[in-house]
């Protein structure tokens, strides 16, 4: 199993739209072979003490998934593909980290 955290930051007032269009491609991703979680968070209003906030332009999807090679079939799935000209205008910058868990 493999986890994926990607930081999506996305134009200044642009988030709602681009969590619209999430919310549509989700359950096709959830689908997928190899899919064990899929899904977008954002900060919590009011921020807790410690907590070091995201922004406000910025939406973390956190997933889990089977092994390396689902995830690689899923980046070229062609819902993947369509979601990203729907969105690449909205997006600035992207940091995706994939990690494998130790405990």
């Amino acid at each position: 199993m493999i986890h994926v955290l990607a930081y999506l930051h996305v134009r200044t007032g642009t988030r709602a739209r681009f969590l619209e269009a999430f919310a549509k491609l989700a359950p096709k991703v959830r689908a997928e072979p190899g899919c064990l979680e899929y899904g977008a968070a954002v900060d919590v209003h009011p921020p807790l003490a410690g907590q070091t906030p995201a922004g406000s332009d910025v939406v973390v999807v956190v997933e889990k998934w089977a092994s390396p090679a689902a995830l690689e079939a899923h980046l070229g799935a062609p819902h993947m593909k369509a979601w990203g000209e729907e969105v690449g205008g909205m997006l600035v910058q992207r940091v995706i980290q994939v990690l494998d868990p130790v405990v």
